[in-house]
């Protein structure tokens, strides 16, 4: 299996290309530019792209779809059902564990919700899981952007489905470096938490400025933090680090 990445500098969000072999056939998952080198490879691999597959319809996993289909017309371009309107350009749906063939490559969508509803993890022969903006190397998704669900369902999708993966499966997150499920269960401090390794913390903060606990202030993919935090009633949030003020401090 062939893997190549291009990542846009601004919002350090990844396209991927994914071929079966030299001269053989391939995927794009996701679009968001700068597609242009991963165009050349095609090219120059003499590869028959088979579909567009997108993880969720955000601006930045899509931005540059109409460029890959100037150059390819009558791509066909899945996503999930709930978010097909939100992307000019998708032609079809992608069905959780309704497998996809491209050439030697199987290709089997994960129901991943939480950052999007119809966020999907894509599983390639087992071995490559490309996570969208669900699990990211030592960090997590947010559930504020544009069409989330909640913190439990993007929790779920973290354990329940991705990290129940076999350790040696590599992770391609939607931004940045990639992982695997054994480093991620070892090092991500949100799933630190989660699995019981290490204590929640319990100091008050203004989140969102309203109060809130601070359950654990992590590191994120951009350098900055990701906050995961708890509001009166008991509820958990996963919210941007640089809208959380420390009381303490």
């Amino acid at each position: 299996m062939i893997i190549e990445r291009s990542m846009e500098e601004h919002w350090l969000s990844n396209t991927y290309l994914v071929a079966d072999e030299p001269g053989g056939h391939a995927v794009m998952v996701d679009a968001g530019g700068p597609v242009d080198p991963l165009l050349q490879v095609l090219d120059r691999g003499q590869l028959e792209l088979t579909h567009v597959l997108l993880t969720h319809h955000h601006h930045d996993h899509v931005a540059e779809l109409d460029r890959v289909l100037e150059r390819h017309p009558g791509t066909p371009v899945l996503i999930h059902g709930l978010e097909r309107e939100r992307v000019r350009g998708a032609t079809g749906t992608m069905e959780p564990h309704a497998k996809i063939d491209s050439g030697t490559l199987e290709i089997e969508p994960l129901h991943t919700p939480g950052h999007t509803a119809g966020m999907l993890s894509l599983l390639v022969n087992g071995s490559d899981v490309f996570t969208g903006d669900t699990l990211f190397k030592g960090s997590v998704g947010g559930v504020h952007a544009p069409g989330h669900t909640t913190y439990a369902d993007l929790r779920s999708s973290i354990m329940d489905t991705l990290l129940k993966l076999p350790p040696q499966t590599r992770i391609h997150p939607g931004h940045t470096d990639p992982t695997t499920v054994a480093d991620e269960l070892e090092h991500n401090r949100f799933v630190r938490i989660w699995r019981g390794l290490e204590p929640e913390g319990s100091e008050p903060c203004m989140a969102l400025g309203e109060p809130a606990t601070l359950i654990l202030l992590g590191d994120d993919y951009d350098g900055g933090y990701k906050a995961w935090v708890r509001w009166p009633d008991g509820s958990d949030d996963i919210v941007p680090g640089s809208q959380v003020q420390r009381l303490s401090r």
